[in-house]
């Protein structure tokens, strides 16, 4: 079992400019790959001759079932990896491996429930996400397929955070890429080609994501894994999934209640302004998604870091890896979300060959995207106190920016100021979190490091199960 156990110990000992490039540049590099499964299939999509207007707003009605799909994943994945990492910080691989079966193990139980579910029910589903009887036809093309590969989705995405939670960033990044390759290969041939539509892009996903989940499956089970997935670890366990489940939620709850942000605003778009205020969010969240690709990559790359020194006690890595990873993630962000708010007509015509879409996208973009200038700080935030296992304040951190702020302000200002007020509560809702995120981590992070001067192992998973 720890016969590779060197692979993971860089994580403790190497340079750490040096070694956050090594695991952020590739992570990015995933996120990138990543988020080209839906852009591709929508910018394809858009350009589709005759409907691909209608078809670009149909499919942008079921992102909120693609990402409560990927929610799940995260809550095995996301919750479990860090976890694991902290443990290979303590030399306690056993701990580790069950981690990861248990993990695993939520997944499979995730994806046989929720293709059941949504397959059963996806028409009143997909109407009550703001479909019209207009693009209905297109929503239900779309996710039947998709859902299909529900088990491959799962698989790719919660397992690989295990790979790059061992530091292995590069072939993290592979497991992606390949997908990523094959479905941009597939889409115009599904697509175009064999005159699939919409049908083939999805198929064209499906097909990308099996690949992808077998590439992770083989690594995690090969001898070049620090810790592998055994059988007899993915039988769940209520001692991990505990552990799991309080350190999963956070991350869960940031990408679930993104499907419940686009279900209140596409319902109220439609309600409020039609299929075409639709089809700009369907637009607005593939920017959001592309902007935030840096961040999420860094944030990434560098958790491991975070993780496994605080399991091993190392108080000036843990620190020195936080203030970088809010350097890069805030610049990045500012960045980027500058030239949605500055020059938006370069995003807006990416998406769609429609003049009258994407004039309106190019008109709402700037007021959508100013908050978000600044959420490299929330992001840093976040993601270090997910780190460190500090479950409850990551968890509220994640419910106030959506749940407590965005839902509500959609509801209440188109109220006063039509359509428009469903775009300008994005960024009241940002600058709110932002700054309640930065206060809450100032003091909580002290605290952390005054606990680690003490002990050398701090946080809310101090003792071992029983």
């Amino acid at each position: 079992m720890q016969e590779n156990s060197g692979q993971d110990s860089r994580l403790g000992t190497a340079p750490l400019g040096k070694l956050m490039v090594s695991l952020a540049l590739p992570s990015v590099a995933a996120q990138l790959i990543n988020i080209l499964y839906n852009i591709v299939d929508r910018i394809y999509i858009g350009h589709i001759s005759g409907y691909g207007d209608v078809a670009l707003t149909g499919v942008g009605v079921t992102f909120p079932i693609i990402m409560l799909i990927s929610a799940f994943s995260a809550f095995a994945g996301m919750g479990g990896a860090p976890l694991a990492s902290i443990e290979l910080g303590r030399k306690d691989y056993e701990r580790a491996e069950k981690i990861l079966g248990n993990s695993a193990g939520l997944i499979l139980f995730f994806s046989v429930t929720l293709t059941f579910l949504f397959s059963a029910f996806k028409t009143p589903v997909l109407y009550a996400f703001g479909a019209s009887d207009v693009t209905i036809e297109y929503a239900r093309g779309y996710i039947g397929i998709y859902l299909a590969g529900t088990i491959f989705v799962q698989t790719a995405l919660g397992l690989n955070t295990f790979i790059s939670g061992q530091g292995e960033a590069k072939t993290a990044m592979l497991s992606v890429l390949i997908g990523a390759v094959l479905n941009i290969c597939l889409d115009p041939v599904f697509i175009f080609v064999l005159k699939m539509g919409v049908k083939g892009a999805a198929a064209a996903t499906v097909i990308s994501q099996a690949v992808s989940a077998v590439w992770v499956l083989h690594f995690l089970t090969s001898e070049k894994s620090v810790i592998r997935l055994r059988k007899k670890y993915i039988r769940l366990k209520p001692e991990y999934i505990k552990r799991i489940a309080a350190l999963g939620v956070s991350p869960f709850i940031m990408q679930s209640t993104e499907s419940l942000v686009s279900i209140t605003l596409n319902t109220g778009l439609q309600k409020y302004g039609g299929d075409l205020y639709v089809g700009t969010m369907a637009i607005l969240s593939s920017i959001m998604q592309f902007i935030g690709i840096p961040a999420q990559g860094v944030t990434q790359g560098v958790q491991p870091i975070i993780s496994y020194n605080y399991g091993a006690g190392n108080k000036g890595r843990v620190k020195g890896t936080f203030f970088r990873l809010l350097a890069v993630n805030f610049t990045a962000m500012f960045l980027l979300g500058g030239i949605a708010v500055v020059k938006p007509g370069l995003y807006a015509g990416i998406f769609t060959g429609n003049e009258q879409l994407a004039a309106l996208t190019a008109q709402v973009m700037p007021v959508y995207f100013l908050g978000y200038l600044f959420f490299g700080v929330q992001s840093a935030c976040q993601s270090t106190f997910v780190a460190l296992g500090q479950a409850k304040v990551s968890v509220f951190i994640a419910l106030l920016r959506k749940v407590i702020l965005l839902i509500p302000l959609a509801l209440i200002l188109p109220r006063f100021m039509g359509v428009m007020g469903i775009y300008r509560a994005e960024p009241i809702a940002d600058f709110i979190s932002v700054t309640t995120a930065a206060t809450l981590f100032a003091i909580t992070f002290k605290k952390i490091l005054r606990d680690m001067d003490k002990s050398g192992k701090i946080g809310e998973d101090k003792g071992k199960e029983k």
